[in-house]
């Protein structure tokens, strides 16, 4: 039974090297399929998230780290542009599910994204932090 095994392991690593020959020996290339990440940093702080507005090109896998300096605040961001149609798929794809994220001070918080679609996405403070706190918003504008 083992041998059998050794066997078909022998076969099956035999076949992938001379794929990857024959690809190579072809011109072509082997390459791993990862985009790179853009990371923007925002700070939130009594009032106002900075920057804002922060413009990203469509196609892009975004990292925001986002940090409070001031106390607590949260950050929550909608998955469709403001004034898509209803029933349109959102332009915003997350690597993990969004509701509000809790930003303590001093820590930073990231959320991850690829911006599919083109539009104006507002994200606003999730976390009550005083006065201002509803006039607390900020947008990405995804060109």
């Amino acid at each position: 039974m083992k041998k059998v095994s050794v066997r078909y392991l022998s076969q099956e690593s035999s076949s992938l090297v001379l794929m990857l020959a024959a690809i190579v020996a072809a011109g072509g290339t082997v390459e791993a399929q990862e985009s790179a990440v853009q990371v923007i940093e925002v700070t939130a702080r009594k009032y106002e998230f900075s920057p804002s507005p922060v413009r990203i090109k469509a196609g892009t896998k975004i990292q925001l780290q986002l940090k409070a300096l001031d106390h607590d605040h949260g950050f929550k961001i909608a998955a469709s542009a403001e004034n898509a149609k209803v029933g349109a798929p959102p332009g915003l794809i997350f690597t993990a599910p969004q509701e509000c994220l809790l930003l303590k001070k001093g820590e930073t918080a990231m959320v991850e994204f690829v911006a599919q679609a083109q539009g104006t996405y507002e994200f606003k403070c999730c976390h009550t932090c005083g006065f201002g706190h509803r006039g607390m918003k900020g947008q990405i504008v995804v060109e």
